[in-house]
């Protein structure tokens, strides 16, 4: 079971850590995000920062969404590594 909770903790991590990456590309006006890797990584990213995207809209052009989804995986990456040991 620990090895299980150390998986789940190292893939949260880099989830949060491609959430990063991808709002850091996202500045860049050249990326085609219709060629491979940033598509792959559109398609996996965003789906899990729409529903945040949802409920909280842009604040003067600033999108919070990444971050919320952020603090919101943190949580979970703490309760896992609590609850698994």
């Amino acid at each position: 079971m620990l090895d299980i909770g150390r998986i789940l903790v190292s893939l949260i991590d880099l989830v949060s850590m491609l959430i990063v990456v991808w709002c850091l590309l996202s500045w860049f006006p050249n990326i085609n995000w219709y060629e491979q890797p940033f598509r792959a990584l559109d398609q996996a990213i965003k789906p899990m920062v729409l529903p945040f995207r949802r409920l909280i809209p842009p604040i003067s052009g600033l999108d919070l969404s990444p971050m919320v989804a952020i603090f919101i995986l943190q949580i979970v990456r703490h309760v896992v590594a609590a609850v698994v040991p």
